[in-house]
């Protein structure tokens, strides 16, 4: 049986930061550009910059379910698969995920009050 790594502590000093910022989004693309940043900071934390994880390879999905994509190329590695399938980093990564979801969904349904807001 192999030892179960966990991220959590990463995802708590992250946690309050991210609220904000999402909170703050005033556009989808807001959304998702400050899903990809927290979500590449955690990665580069929990891989300890064994892999470097560029914004390029990171972004929130809506149409398409888990909703947020790894590129292919980082998650096809040795290095990355141990630790993924090793540790809780898919769940704290889908709980960024369905944070960053909702407030889309908020956002999507009120494009109205967004306008508003990005035009004061």
């Amino acid at each position: 049986m192999s030892r179960q790594i966990s991220f959590t502590k990463i995802e708590k000093e992250l946690l309050p930061e991210y609220r904000q910022k999402i909170g703050s989004a005033e556009s989808t693309e807001d959304v998702k550009k400050f899903f990809v940043y927290i979500v590449m900071e955690l990665l580069n934390r929990a891989y300890d910059d064994k892999i470097l994880f560029e914004y390029n390879d990171i972004c929130l999905t809506p149409a398409k379910s888990p909703h947020y994509y790894i590129n292919t190329n980082v998650t096809s590695s040795d290095d990355f698969a141990s630790v993924w399938e090793n540790s809780d980093l898919s769940h704290i990564v889908l709980r960024f995920t369905d944070t960053a979801m909702n407030h889309y969904a908020h956002i999507s349904q009120n494009p109205a009050k967004t306008e508003a807001k990005i035009r004061n």
